[in-house]
């Protein structure tokens, strides 16, 4: 499939050929943060459980649409955390998992953690090969980029209007071509169950539905997944089979408004989670700033801010040099 204009590559040098001084140095990094995760946990919910509140107090549209927007967030925050106990990076996997599969990932609805760890360490493991899971599900038009503005539209129009959640159920569910990778299950198969069992209970008993739709589930399926697409759009540039992490990553430092807004547990560093995937998210800007002091970081290659990598993927040149393109 061709691509109109490749990802500058802001790193400068491969995993493999890093200077061993600058490995040393990060050697402290690679150590579990088990309560920075929890920070963030609690930090999401106080936030979610605030402003849906206030939204229901004040009883007012604009509030709601706020409080959506916000919840939205937040319900990212939790996913992210999902990504990281995938990497045990907050903690060992039992007690672990148990922990962010009720706080942060059975309150997705589709998540488990053992289950999307099982599809993004084979995608470290089997980086845009015919074996990553998500260089299959991320391949085709609508994964390449740069694009038209008027099809990007489109497809956040889709997800907005929640036409998408099928394809994100089934990517998050996938079966790694091959032998996938799976750490030993200590989550008892009846907590998931039990947990919406229990969560349907009290909704009912305290007559929350109504709240819990329009507040949970609709940002859920609509703007969430928005925020969902983003983030993989700045996680690598797809349709490049055989491809390097360096080569299909960006670098993106964002704006203090910007984490502000959408917080993203520094998931803009991305390369660096590929790098060193044992290294908690709380930690990547140390990594970043260490290759920037040992002349690693191409700087005309960074994308400062969201709003610089949007014209990178939505290039004019896009419009012209796709007419030809197959």
């Amino acid at each position: 499939m061709h691509l109109t204009k490749l990802l500058p590559a802001a790193v400068r040098e491969d995993k493999s050929r890093l200077p061993p001084q600058l490995l040393e140095e990060l050697k402290p990094l690679k150590t579990r943060r088990p309560w920075r995760f929890l920070l963030e946990l609690l930090g999401a919910w106080l936030v979610i459980f605030f402003v849906v509140a206030l939204a229901v107090h004040l009883d007012h549209w604009l509030m709601t649409v706020t409080a959506i927007l916000i919840v939205a967030t937040r319900q990212n925050i939790l996913g992210l955390l999902v990504h990281d106990q995938a990497h045990c990076t907050g903690f060992k996997p039992y007690p672990g998992d148990i922990i962010a599969n009720l706080f942060a990932a059975y309150p997705l609805m589709v998540l488990t953690v053992e289950g999307y760890a099982r599809v993004h360490l084979t995608h470290h493991a089997k980086y845009f090969t015919e074996q990553d899971p998500d260089h299959i599900r991320k391949s085709g038009e609508e994964w390449n980029y740069p694009m038209r503005t008027n099809q990007f539209l489109k497809i956040l129009a889709r997800d907005l209007l929640g036409l998408n959640i099928i394809k994100l159920i089934k990517g998050k569910q996938a079966v790694p071509k091959g032998r996938g990778f799976a750490r030993q299950n200590r989550v008892p198969l009846w907590l998931r169950p039990a947990y919406y069992l229990l969560l349907a209970t009290i909704l009912t008993a305290t007559g929350t539905w109504a709240i819990f739709l329009l507040y949970w589930v609709l940002p859920l399926i609509t703007v969430f997944q928005i925020i969902v697409r983003w983030g993989a759009v700045c996680e690598h540039q797809y349709n490049r089979l055989d491809a390097t992490v360096q080569e299909t990553t960006p670098l993106i430092t964002m704006r203090w408004w910007e984490r502000l807004l959408l917080p993203n547990l520094n998931f803009s560093y991305h390369i660096y989670h590929h790098y060193f995937p044992g290294i908690s998210f709380s930690r990547l800007p140390k990594v970043h700033d260490a290759f920037v002091r040992y002349g690693l970081v191409e700087e005309k290659a960074v994308f400062h801010g969201y709003w610089s990598y949007l014209k990178f993927i939505l290039s004019p040149g896009a419009d012209r040099d796709r007419s030809g393109s197959t």
